[in-house]
């Protein structure tokens, strides 16, 4: 499979929580970094996540924003 993203990180993940759509996956990508992502619970369930596996991140956004105290 050919991708233009270029942002991949391999990890394992180390947390799920499943509601009843959306899924909260934590992939700890080493040096202390987890990254989260927010998938469907159908993705969760074709990809048969688990804890403890190995998986990709692709990351590949025009924006990611975080803001705190703005005034």
């Amino acid at each position: 499979m050919k991708l233009s993203t270029r942002n991949i990180f391999k990890g394992k993940v180390v947390d799920l929580k499943e509601g009843m759509v959306m899924a909260k996956v934590k992939v700890d990508i080493g040096g202390g970094n987890i990254v989260t992502a927010i998938i469907t619970v159908e993705a969760l369930k074709e990809l048969g996540v688990k804890v403890g596996e190995e998986l990709a991140v692709l990351i590949k956004a025009t924006s990611v924003m975080v803001a705190k105290d703005i005034r």
